[in-house]
């Protein structure tokens, strides 16, 4: 999948992923994918609700050798 920009969150704990997706997906324009790379287990629920609450959209993600991409379409 393609995204505009890639944020390396791996080895960051609960809840500097999301801070650091904040700030970076506010750096994009509407429509544009971030892909986000995290290996905190949490991850998963936390950017999967912090996604629903600000309405942007959550276009995919997988989980390969502990690492967890998300790719997130800014509304």
């Amino acid at each position: 999948m393609n995204s505009n920009k890639v944020l390396d969150a791996k080895g960051l704990a609960c809840p500097m992923p999301i801070v650091r997706t904040k700030k970076t997906i506010d750096e994009l324009e509407s429509g544009q994918v971030l892909e986000v790379h995290a290996t905190d287990k949490g991850a998963k629920n936390d950017l999967a609700a912090w996604v629903k609450s600000t309405g942007h959209e959550l276009v995919q993600d997988t989980e390969e050798d502990g690492v967890f991409k998300f790719w997130i379409k800014k509304a």
